[in-house]
């Protein structure tokens, strides 16, 4: 008879994204927009129009114990670009669960998270199973483990990583979407440590030579030293989609002279640019990364290189972090995989001096964004996303509520601990 507990059946939700899949290709080529969706016919493999709704899969794990932990699989908004794992296809993902991943969640003890990660997310037919899969499932066997151990999430990744109770909390940064100006002024409204993404992904939103960007980057300053509190000085992230290069020209010295005029124009704020520029292949984008971050140091500018394209899995990360080739790598969770990999990018990042920023997708759930929270603040990451959605308001709910409701825990647990280390040494 099993004295451990175990997974006893699985069931499976299909349920949706909380934004949209967009073909990043067919954007970057000029697509058009019409209301919300995109003209044009998509030129990314997989999808059937330029803009569609993300999708979802829960995965229900239903303990010996009869309680039932969920998990949920999922890709991210720009699925297919840069070397990511294609379009979700949830009837495909449904099928290969049932067949691949289901019958070893039936043997596996639940109770130790990264050796049921090992056992059940190993590679299938000689390949690595899909992200989505992984990132769904490892989400459900920390649900699972946290349950067994009567504990938080975050407890459990402390615990299996040797880890300190986390007492900070981990700043949050918000992106705007398409809806700039009145997204910023709710950030700005409601003191977010980070902001505002821009979602700057076209040579309209960038300008001839970046003067639009430019215009736009100083306009968040002084919205923020307009509405903001006194004294609020966030730190400005900005999303280019590779803009710079694009526009400016490859040469990292060029595009380093742009990054570093655009930190003279905000000088009394740290400046976050991601994703400069596209160099086309892993091996390309280490070397002009890592060009670009010595350049900036050189200079002494406030400005930071941020990377995400070309820098997904585990393996992505070490090799930005390695070769110091960004001052903070975005670990964009489900292009991670399994969400131990996503705290082991954490550790990795800290080990090399690199910033390490817990990000993720606007497409992404409820589920998924406060499973990526307790990640986050165990690790104790430089930076964490308000996931999901564009809306702002729900990402920040979810995001810092979840983060504060597990500070509370775990002061709790240090002041109850406490109490009981002086009744035990007066007794």
């Amino acid at each position: 008879m099993e004295n451990f507990p175990t997974v006893k059946d699985v069931i499976l939700s299909p349920g949706n994204g909380s934004f949209f899949y967009d073909d990043q290709a067919a954007i970057r080529a000029g697509a058009a927009h019409d209301g919300f969706r995109y003209l044009g016919a998509p030129l990314t493999p997989g999808f059937k129009a330029i803009r569609m709704p993300s999708r979802s899969l829960g995965i229900g794990l239903v303990l010996s114990d009869d309680v039932i932990v969920w998990g949920d699989m999922m890709s991210v908004q720009y699925s297919g670009a840069a070397g990511r794992d294609p379009l979700f296809q949830i009837d495909a993902l449904e099928a290969f669960t049932r067949s691949a991943v289901i019958p070893r969640l039936l043997a596996v003890d639940v109770s130790n998270f990264l050796t049921a990660c090992d056992q059940v997310l190993a590679y299938h037919l000689n390949k690595r199973l899909p992200l989505a899969v992984e990132y769904g499932v490892s989400q459900a066997l920390l649900r699972a483990a946290a349950h067994v151990a009567r504990t938080t999430l975050a407890e459990v990744i402390c615990s299996e990583f040797a880890l300190p109770l986390p007492e900070r909390p981990v700043p949050i940064f918000a992106q705007s979407g398409d809806s700039r100006e009145i997204n910023i002024d709710k950030m700005i409204l409601k003191s977010v440590d980070v902001l505002p993404h821009g979602l700057i992904n076209s040579r309209e939103k960038f300008g001839p030579s970046g003067e639009r960007f430019r215009e736009f980057v100083k306009w968040v300053a002084r919205r923020a030293a307009e509405i903001g509190e006194p004294g609020y000085r966030p730190i400005l992230h900005f999303d280019v989609y590779g803009w710079i290069g694009l526009e400016i020209g490859m040469e990292p010295e060029k595009i380093a002279d742009f990054i570093a005029r655009l930190a003279d124009d905000v000088p009394d704020y740290r400046l976050h640019i991601e994703c400069p520029a596209d160099f086309g292949s892993t091996k390309a984008q280490l070397d002009g990364y890592a060009k670009l971050v010595a350049l900036l140091d050189a200079r002494g500018t406030n400005a930071r290189i941020v990377v995400d394209e070309r820098c997904n899995t585990l393996d992505d990360v070490r090799l930005f972090a390695e070769a110091k080739a960004a001052h903070l790598a975005q670990i964009k969770m489900p292009d991670v995989g399994s969400i131990a990999d996503t705290a082991r990018a954490v550790l990795i990042c800290k080990e090399n001096g690199v910033g390490a920023y817990v990000g993720g997708s606007c497409a992404e759930t409820d589920l998924s964004a406060r499973a990526a929270v307790n990640i986050a603040v165990a690790t104790q990451a430089d930076m964490m996303l308000a996931k999901p959605g564009m809306g702002v308001d729900e990402g920040i709910s979810i995001v810092g509520n979840e983060q504060s409701r597990l500070l509370a825990i775990l002061d709790y647990r240090r002041s109850r601990n406490s109490i009981q280390n002086v009744e035990v040494a007066s007794a």
